[in-house]
Parts: structure tokens; C-alpha cells; sequence
């Protein structure tokens, strides 16, 4: 007597694929830099603008002193835009090597390119800002950065 393949076989392989493919997509160092660059503006959004701060690379907080950063962010949004809050969404995510912040900067190895677009409503009317955003790791966690090249 002949026996086939048993059903729950046929049915569990594919889940099982499927599983195994989302792990390595979730845990994928892109996916991760996708998920530094939607918390950095996440905290931007709400104004919690020292949360996003912490989530600068290094470099970045070589630009900015914290103090500056936390006035600077809320006296634009709030007193030029004449906004509260903004929406944005998140384009591709794209890994690019030994990319420079600035010119006299040095490389880093491994950077993620993510495009963030920012609607805001406002005194002056709705706008879009767009700006290619990147993410890197900075001992060991994922960090932001913003590019200075001119």
C-alpha cells in the first residue's frame, strides 16, 4: 500500500517559510535602521525632542549641543511653522558603504538611506519636507544622521 505525503505537512511547510523569511526580514540591519529613523521622528512628532536627540549618532551630537537642539527644534516647529505636530512617512530603506556626513568627516562603513517626508499644517499653509535620512550603528546601537555634504 502506497502512503502520500501527510496534509499537515503540505499545509505547515509554507507557514513554516514564511515564518522563517519575516525573522530575517524583522531582524535585517535595514529593518532595524527603518525602525531607529520611524522612532527619532516619532519622538520629534510628540515634541519630545530630547528622546530624539538621544537617538543621534555621534557625530551628529558633535554639530548640536543638546540645549541648543531641544530650543532650536520647538522654536521652529511652534514659532515659524505655526505648526504643533506633523505626519511623515517613511520611504525605501537603502544601504550604502563608506558614506560621508560631511566632506572632512570620515567614512562609515555601513549607512542606511531612508527618505522621510514631513507633512506640516500650518499658519502658513500645508507643506512637505523631504530629506534623505540616515542610520548607522554607534557602539552598537542604531543612531541618526543628517547629511552636511555640500
Amino acid at each position: 500500500m502506497r502512503r502520500g505525503i501527510n496534509p499537515v505537512i503540505i499545509l505547515a511547510l509554507p507557514v513554516f517559510i514564511i515564518v522563517i523569511i519575516g525573522v530575517f526580514v524583522f531582524f535585517s540591519p535595514g529593518h532595524q535602521a527603518k525602525k531607529a529613523v520611524h522612532a527619532f521622528y516619532s519622538f520629534e512628532q510628540e515634541g519630545m525632542y530630547a528622546e530624539s536627540y538621544a537617538l543621534f549618532h555621534s557625530l551628529m551630537k558633535e554639530k548640536f549641543e543638546k540645549g541648543d537642539y531641544l530650543q532650536d527644534r520647538a522654536h521652529v516647529f511652534m514659532n515659524h511653522f505655526g505648526v504643533e505636530s506633523f505626519s511623515y512617512s517613511l520611504g525605501r530603506t537603502d544601504k550604502i558603504k563608506n558614506w560621508k556626513m560631511s566632506k572632512d568627516a570620515e567614512p562609515l562603513e555601513v549607512v542606511y538611506k531612508i527618505t522621510v517626508t514631513q507633512v506640516f499644517k500650518g499658519t502658513y499653509g500645508n507643506f512637505s519636507l523631504v530629506q534623505d535620512v540616515y542610520a548607522a550603528k554607534d557602539d552598537g546601537k542604531w543612531t541618526i544622521l543628517w547629511n552636511y555634504r555640500k
